[in-house]
Protein backbone atom coordinates (compact mmCIF):
# COMPACT_ATOMS: atom_id res chain seq x y z
CA UNK A 1 0.00 0.00 0.00
CA UNK A 2 3.08 2.22 0.60
CA UNK A 3 3.87 2.82 -3.31
CA UNK A 4 -0.22 3.20 -4.25
CA UNK A 5 -1.14 6.86 -4.99
CA UNK A 6 -4.02 7.65 -2.34
CA UNK A 7 -6.72 10.05 -3.22
CA UNK A 8 -9.35 11.69 -1.28
CA UNK A 9 -12.46 13.40 -2.40
CA UNK A 10 -14.71 15.63 -0.52
CA UNK A 11 -18.06 16.54 -1.41
CA UNK A 12 -20.37 19.32 -0.51
CA UNK A 13 -24.00 18.12 -0.65
CA UNK A 14 -26.33 19.39 2.08
CA UNK A 15 -29.41 17.11 0.54
CA UNK A 16 -29.45 13.85 2.05
CA UNK A 17 -30.59 12.22 -0.95
CA UNK A 18 -28.32 13.65 -3.35
CA UNK A 19 -25.35 12.12 -0.78
CA UNK A 20 -27.32 8.57 -1.49
CA UNK A 21 -27.46 8.75 -4.99
CA UNK A 22 -23.68 10.03 -5.14
CA UNK A 23 -22.72 6.90 -3.10
CA UNK A 24 -24.68 4.62 -5.53
CA UNK A 25 -23.04 5.89 -8.43
CA UNK A 26 -19.71 5.05 -6.68
CA UNK A 27 -21.04 1.50 -6.12
CA UNK A 28 -21.65 1.51 -10.31
CA UNK A 29 -18.27 3.42 -10.62
CA UNK A 30 -16.48 0.44 -8.67
CA UNK A 31 -18.18 -2.68 -10.66
CA UNK A 32 -17.73 -0.78 -13.85
CA UNK A 33 -14.17 0.62 -13.92
CA UNK A 34 -11.67 -0.96 -16.10
CA UNK A 35 -8.66 -0.07 -17.77
CA UNK A 36 -7.34 -2.43 -20.89
CA UNK A 37 -10.24 -4.57 -19.99
CA UNK A 38 -9.49 -5.32 -16.32
CA UNK A 39 -10.55 -3.39 -13.03
CA UNK A 40 -7.57 -0.94 -12.39
CA UNK A 41 -8.78 0.70 -8.56
CA UNK A 42 -7.03 -1.13 -6.11
CA UNK A 43 -9.26 -0.15 -3.47
CA UNK A 44 -12.57 2.33 -3.16
CA UNK A 45 -14.54 3.45 -0.11
CA UNK A 46 -17.26 5.90 0.19
CA UNK A 47 -19.83 7.16 2.55
CA UNK A 48 -21.45 10.05 4.31
CA UNK A 49 -18.61 12.16 6.38
CA UNK A 50 -19.60 12.05 10.25
CA UNK A 51 -21.22 15.66 11.33
CA UNK A 52 -18.19 17.41 12.80
CA UNK A 53 -17.37 20.95 12.71
CA UNK A 54 -14.40 19.94 11.45
CA UNK A 55 -15.46 18.50 8.70
CA UNK A 56 -16.17 22.70 7.00
CA UNK A 57 -19.51 21.17 5.37
CA UNK A 58 -18.17 18.49 3.54
CA UNK A 59 -20.98 15.64 3.51
CA UNK A 60 -19.42 12.26 1.36
CA UNK A 61 -15.65 11.31 1.55
CA UNK A 62 -14.06 8.71 -1.10
CA UNK A 63 -10.78 7.82 -0.81
CA UNK A 64 -9.16 5.71 -3.98
CA UNK A 65 -6.18 3.68 -3.95
CA UNK A 66 -4.24 3.45 -7.34
CA UNK A 67 -1.41 1.24 -8.82
CA UNK A 68 0.24 4.69 -10.59
CA UNK A 69 -0.19 8.57 -11.32
CA UNK A 70 -0.83 7.35 -14.13
CA UNK A 71 -3.99 5.65 -13.44
CA UNK A 72 -5.06 7.94 -11.41
CA UNK A 73 -4.81 10.66 -14.14
CA UNK A 74 -6.80 8.01 -16.77
CA UNK A 75 -9.64 7.76 -14.30
CA UNK A 76 -9.68 11.79 -13.87
CA UNK A 77 -9.59 12.08 -17.75
CA UNK A 78 -10.61 8.90 -19.62
CA UNK A 79 -12.81 6.11 -17.42
CA UNK A 80 -15.71 6.22 -19.00
CA UNK A 81 -17.25 4.96 -15.23
CA UNK A 82 -15.72 8.02 -13.70
CA UNK A 83 -17.12 10.42 -16.39
CA UNK A 84 -20.86 8.83 -15.49
CA UNK A 85 -20.14 9.76 -11.94
CA UNK A 86 -19.04 13.22 -12.22
CA UNK A 87 -22.11 13.58 -14.79
CA UNK A 88 -24.05 12.45 -11.29
CA UNK A 89 -22.65 14.72 -9.31
CA UNK A 90 -23.02 17.98 -11.56
CA UNK A 91 -26.37 17.64 -11.78
CA UNK A 92 -26.79 17.97 -8.28
CA UNK A 93 -25.74 21.68 -8.76
CA UNK A 94 -22.69 21.22 -6.96
CA UNK A 95 -19.72 23.73 -8.19
CA UNK A 96 -15.83 23.46 -8.16
CA UNK A 97 -16.17 25.00 -4.75
CA UNK A 98 -18.08 22.08 -3.31
CA UNK A 99 -15.50 19.34 -4.22
CA UNK A 100 -12.02 18.78 -2.74
CA UNK A 101 -9.83 16.50 -4.01
CA UNK A 102 -6.47 15.76 -3.01
CA UNK A 103 -3.67 12.51 -3.30
CA UNK A 104 -0.25 11.58 -2.25
CA UNK A 105 2.31 8.82 -1.97
CA UNK A 106 2.35 7.53 1.60
CA UNK A 107 5.70 8.82 3.07
CA UNK A 108 4.73 6.67 5.82
CA UNK A 109 2.51 3.49 6.40
CA UNK A 110 1.56 1.71 9.47
CA UNK A 111 -0.62 -1.26 9.74
CA UNK A 112 -1.75 -1.76 13.76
Amino acid sequence: MADRIHRVTLFKLPNKEHQEQLIASYRVLSSQQQRDGKPYILSLVVGPAVEDARSKGYTVVAKTEFASLDDMRWYDNECPAHAALKKTAGSFGIGPDDILSVYFEPAHLAVL
